[in-house]
């Protein structure tokens, strides 16, 4: 069995295939109105949904507070209500991607050079390893 989240929430959301193609689903949040995806298929509605909502809350000062699931579904009869949990400390850390120090050896010589030409250091090796991952 998993792990307890104990920064975990949940809000009903409301799925809508109406007015796609059947099986596209509009996610939306009646508490969190700022909150709203889509995915194709109830799986991947879910999850765009948890993501978005995460996304969404950790911006937020205060956290709204959850509607009623049985009172969603009442107002929206003929959509899918269900509720969907994320954990807030997973969000916020996809949300602000961390930077890392890291020490690196190169020739003098080349560092002086960059240093005299005004090179960023952090950027220029971001860029080399962004471009070295895109070719794996």
């Amino acid at each position: 069995m998993g792990k307890y989240k104990k920064n975990a929430v949940v809000y009903p959301a409301i799925l809508d295939d109406s007015e796609n193609g059947k099986g596209i689903y509009t996610v939306s949040f009646p508490d969190v109105p700022e909150a709203f995806t889509s995915g194709t298929g109830m799986a991947e509605a879910i999850l765009m949904g948890s993501e978005v909502l995460g996304a969404v809350l950790v911006l937020h000062d205060k956290l709204p507070k959850p509607s009623d699931w049985k009172t969603v579904q009442s107002k929206n009869i003929d959509k899918t209500v269900i509720p969907i949990a994320v954990n807030l400390d997973e969000a916020k850390a996809k949300s602000k991607p961390a930077k890392v120090k890291k020490n690196t050896t190169i020739p003098g010589d080349v560092a002086r050079k960059a240093e005299d030409a005004g090179i960023n250091f952090s950027q220029t090796l971001t860029e080399a390893l962004e471009a070295k991952l895109a070719k794996m």
